[in-house]
């Protein structure tokens, strides 16, 4: 049985946070599919059930002791593979939106990727608690490279940069907080820079005119500059108050593209305004400090790892998605966390909240 006395450790701002967005995610996704004229749509549909779906897996996440995840690393390790893998399985894996990430599961479809975000975070934290204060030479990495690797480059097999992205990201805000090196930080940094002309050549073609359209960010010709651009559009015309919700111009005359998921941020900016813009970034400001706090005050390395890795990866997607809308960071499919379109997104979301949660209540430190 759980001890009730750990309830009352639980951050109650995170949650007020979640809550407060996941509103805000009705409202744009209503407005962005136009319920106006279409009535209740499935999207809006499929958000709320996502979000009560994810209520129910925190309160089941709350009764388990966090450290009980890392006794299982490898088999969560070998589960998250086998994920990856089943979405190049004929008659399992759906190709959309250009990469084969979906798994059809009737009704709905899932999206591995996302499901391994967390998986790959309570297995990683563990792999990394063995190793902490172990990482000073490139001989002790090469081991925590093969292991974040695996699930990277299946991911890029996809092909889906963005997730993969995020990943990388994850890995290397965990690997930072295990006692790397600042020598080996520097010269990562400095390799990384010399081999980026070999990276673009090992890019996929579209992944190639991604970036190309990101360096040239006026030529309307690239594939995704005329979109942002009508995102720019949409941010700017928003001005102070915005236009009023369900009003947006560029929203309801279709110039966003996948306005519900990817561009969602300017459909909320032309509507609600710089104010409301504002207000959203506050409550992610204040999101990602919480977690920080609570990876700070983790009773031991392996939850202070897992808040580390969660916290990176809401940080990389918010950045992400927001500047894309901006011009300021390529165009990717990654979604806003708890505002964008997704149920899989969304359930994944709650789940690491979850944790994190889970993390905070247990945070008294254990004396020896």
């Amino acid at each position: 049985m759980i001890d009730k006395k750990l309830f009352k450790h639980i951050d109650v701002m995170l949650i007020v946070i979640v809550v407060l967005l996941f509103i805000s995610s009705l409202m744009m996704i209503s407005s962005a599919t136009h319920v106006t004229q279409n009535g209740l749509t499935r999207q809006v549909k499929i958000q709320t059930i996502a979000f009560f779906l994810g209520i129910f897996a925190i309160v089941m996440i709350l009764f388990i002791d966090y450290n009980t995840f890392g006794n299982f690393q490898k088999g969560i390790y070998i589960a998250s593979i086998v994920l990856l893998v089943a979405v190049h399985i004929p008659g399992i894996g759906k190709a959309q939106f250009g990469a084969r990430s979906w798994i059809n599961l009737g009704p709905v479809d899932i999206q591995p990727s996302e499901i391994v975000k967390i998986a790959f975070i309570l297995s990683f934290a563990k792999f990394l608690e063995d190793r902490q204060n172990k990482l000073n030479t490139i001989k002790d990495l090469i081991p925590v490279g093969c292991y974040a690797a695996a699930p990277i480059l299946l991911i890029l097999k996809e092909p889906d940069l963005g997730n993969a992205l995020v990943f990388m990201v994850i890995a290397f805000g965990m690997i930072f907080v295990s006692g790397l090196d600042y020598k080996i930080i520097g010269r990562g940094m400095l390799a990384g820079v010399i081999s980026l002309p070999l990276v673009y050549k090992l890019l996929a073609p579209h992944q190639k005119v991604r970036i190309d359209a990101f360096l040239n960010p006026s030529d309307v010709s690239l594939p995704g500059n005329y979109h942002v651009m009508q995102s720019k559009i949409a941010i700017g015309s928003g001005k102070l108050l915005g236009k009023g919700l369900y009003h947006g111009t560029q929203n309801n005359y279709n110039f966003l593209p996948v306005q519900e998921s990817d561009f969602i941020f300017a459909v909320l900016a032309e509507e609600l305004g710089f104010i409301g813009a504002l207000v959203i970034l506050a409550l992610y400001f204040i999101f990602l400090y919480r977690m920080i706090k609570i990876a700070k005050n983790a009773k031991d390395v392996y939850g202070s790892l897992i808040v580390v890795g969660i916290t990176s990866m809401f940080a990389f997607q918010i950045f992400e998605n927001i500047g894309m809308t901006m011009g300021v960071m390529p165009v990717t499919g990654v979604t806003l966390p708890f505002l964008s379109y997704g149920g899989s997104s969304l359930l994944t979301n709650m789940i690491a909240i979850g944790i994190i949660l889970n993390i905070g209540m247990r945070r008294q430190k254990i004396n020896f």
